[in-house]
């Protein structure tokens, strides 16, 4: 079977590797689609700082049961499965406590450990998540990142009735706004500086969007929600211009939500968070029951995948799927690999 390793940034390599035997408690999995995600093009870049070269990679995920290693229950082969990409320790205070996704010792399958982009993959049946028939291999690639969505709105508690602003219309931005609605908000406002990604967000159901180059966030608010502004604001974005918006024009006592990664230390008016008694929380991948709730939210129609796909790559073409993500940065959102092509 192949496998894709990168050598070094930039240098992708396939590899004719021999196809695992699932072991004691596994399960091979035959890889359908990998979606690439903005973690990837930073180690394409060599900007990710914790990937090491050389490395597989590939963690947003779709494919069938190939074979079950001795031991696995539960699961048949030829059935649709995601993956889980975490590697936990077990023992450590969060991970004993329910709360694996903070692991003291986390790696991720792509980053510190191998990646799923080869043929077939053989991981431990605990980290797959079955997939509903009717979902297509294209939505269980992006399971993950909705995965991380629905983790990041969880993190506000209960969303029935809630008014909701997400700043950032990127992929995780839109999943956010369409899990909120989903899980019960009554409406959300999503921002970005391109009109291209906005429309996205109109198309996939968010009920108002603007673009925060024409238009001033606080007025944005309290045109679109009332005086009482939001009741939360997700921070998907990442940037001191974005969460300098959030901390002015946030409501006083309501709730900020960071779920992009900064990419270096932020630059806060930690003031006017004290003084406005704000709660800045933060949001870290996912939990299991995140994978079953966007799972749900896709069955239910709740959630709208499809529109989020921009283009296909064949497995081969990798590298040509990244310099079209560099050179289409304002007008691709998920970029889908066909392994088995």
């Amino acid at each position: 079977m192949l496998q894709q390793v990168m050598t070094e940034p930039g240098k992708i390599e396939f590899r004719e590797v021999e196809t695992p035997k699932p072991g004691q408690g596994e399960v091979l999995v035959k890889i359908m689609k990998i979606g690439v995600c903005g973690s990837d093009i930073h180690v394409y870049h060599g900007e990710h700082p914790f990937t090491k070269y050389p490395v597989t990679q590939g963690h947003e995920v779709s494919g069938e049961i190939a074979e079950l290693g001795e031991g696995v229950t539960g699961l048949r082969v030829g059935q649709k499965v995601t993956i889980q990409p975490q590697v936990v320790c077990g023992k450590c205070y969060p991970c004993r406590h329910g709360k694996y996704n903070l692991c003291e010792e986390l790696k991720v399958m792509g980053f510190q450990t191998t990646g799923v982009a080869s043929h077939y993959f053989a991981v431990d049946a605990q980290k797959v998540t079955p997939l509903p028939e009717s979902m297509s291999f294209d939505e269980g690639a992006m399971i993950e990142p909705l995965a991380v969505a629905v983790h990041a709105v969880r993190r506000a508690g209960d969303m029935e009735g809630k008014k909701i602003a997400v700043l950032g219309a990127g992929p995780i931005g839109i999943l956010v706004a369409q899990a909120a609605k989903g899980m019960g908000a009554e409406s959300v406002l999503i921002t970005d500086v391109s009109d291209v990604r906005l429309q996205k967000a109109k198309e996939c159901g968010a009920d108002f969007c603007v673009n925060t180059k024409e238009a001033d966030f606080g007025k944005a608010l309290v045109d679109s929600f009332g005086p009482d502004k939001a009741d939360v604001i997700y921070d998907c974005a990442g940037n001191n211009i974005t969460m300098g918006q959030a901390i002015q024009y946030a409501r006083k006592g309501s709730t900020i939500i960071l779920v992009a990664v900064f990419a270096g230390p932020g630059k806060l008016d930690l003031a006017v968070l004290n003084d406005h008694e704000l709660d800045l929380n933060t949001s870290m991948m996912y939990r299991n029951e995140d994978y079953v709730k966007a799972i749900q939210l896709v069955e239910e129609g709740k959630v709208h995948l499809a529109p989020l796909v921009s283009k296909h790559f064949a497995f081969r073409e990798y590298l040509e799927a990244y310099r079209y993500i560099d050179a289409n940065r304002e007008t691709t959102m998920k970029v889908i690999i066909n392994v088995q092509e």
